[in-house]
């Protein structure tokens, strides 16, 4: 019998999606033996007052290229499709409803994302949709998180090689303790407007399609003149 498919998914504005979010998601699926990941471009980020720069189509394009050469990475327009933000427990709601059971599903998020899960919508009851993959950050170790939440402590574990995803076991909340670069989509777009290069901070494909479409080259209130 084919063993169930195990999926991440990787939330974020991506605005630009850069080497942060690459590492991240690697680290998630070497951990814990994921066949692939969702990078899932935020059409209204809930938990971010400010209007992405980039548009819709931009922020899934840049988000195609950081994937098409990677083959553990895959694009979904699940959040874009769907109006209104885009709140984690809904995301999982329609993967559930597309067939996916919560124990098939790792949800992965930064140490500095996921220190603010009780705000999320729906928490706790959405610990129970998915796996959560909680990825180090520079200068916040994901062993650091039962510090931080401990009323969520007796749900953490480190994984340990392929651990048992089967329809009965729990959902988990895994520390992945790995090194991510130090990178921001603030940072990146602040590089374009200064016109310094970033082919550190994303990948080439992304840095080329910024550069093609001008984007994040003019403070805000130029492009919107």
């Amino acid at each position: 019998m084919t063993a169930p498919k195990r999926i991440g998914v990787l939330g974020g504005t991506f605005d630009p999606i850069h080497f942060g979010h690459v590492d991240a998601a690697a680290a998630a699926r070497r951990a814990l033996d994921l066949d692939h990941v969702l990078l899932m471009p935020a059409r209204v980020p809930p938990h971010k007052a400010a209007v992405p720069l980039a548009s819709a189509y931009h922020r899934f394009a840049m988000a195609a290229l950081a994937a098409a050469d990677r083959a553990e990475l895959r694009v979904s327009d699940v959040e874009l499709e769907q109006p209104g933000p885009s709140y984690t427990s809904w995301t999982l709601d329609r993967l559930a409803r597309a067939g996916l059971r919560p124990a098939q599903l790792f949800f992965i998020a930064g140490t500095d994302a996921f220190a603010e899960i009780t705000a999320w919508r729906d928490y706790p009851d959405l610990l129970s949709r998915s796996h959560f993959v909680v990825v180090s950050r520079p200068g916040n170790d994901a062993d650091r998180m039962p510090q931080r939440l401990p009323t969520l402590a007796g749900r953490m574990h480190a994984p340990h090689g392929t651990e048992s995803t089967t329809a009965a076991d729990p959902t988990r909340i895994w520390l992945v303790s790995a090194p991510t670069r130090d990178v921001s989509s603030s940072t990146v777009r602040a590089c374009v407007e200064r016109g310094h290069a970033v082919d550190r901070l994303v990948p080439a494909t992304v840095a080329a399609h910024i550069a093609r479409h001008d984007l994040y080259g003019r403070p805000l209130g130029e492009r919107l003149a």
